[in-house]
């Protein structure tokens, strides 16, 4: 049996949501407190390494390892380059 792809609908109901009340209350249901924890640490993350920040700096402001820091910073692609655009 092959395996679901979850993820059109899911992305397709996040892009239904039109305010941060919603969005909260969406993900509230979606995930625990600590993935959204750690996803909204990710992107902390992600945007200080944008700002070239340093690992030192990371670390104090996020309680990040440095395995999450490294991993962030091979990932960071378009898609948070286009989401550090709009919120200048």
């Amino acid at each position: 049996m092959a395996k679901m792809d979850f993820t059109a609908d899911f992305y397709d109901a996040i892009l239904t949501l039109k305010t941060r009340e919603e969005l909260e209350k969406f993900f509230a249901d979606a995930c625990t407190p600590k993935e959204i924890n750690t996803i909204a640490q990710r992107f902390v993350v992600a945007k200080m390494l944008n700002d070239k920040k340093v690992y030192n700096e990371i670390i104090e402001a996020t309680g990040a390892s440095t395995a999450t820091i490294s991993r962030v910073s091979r990932a960071i692609n378009e898609g948070f380059q286009t989401a550090f655009r709009r919120l200048k």
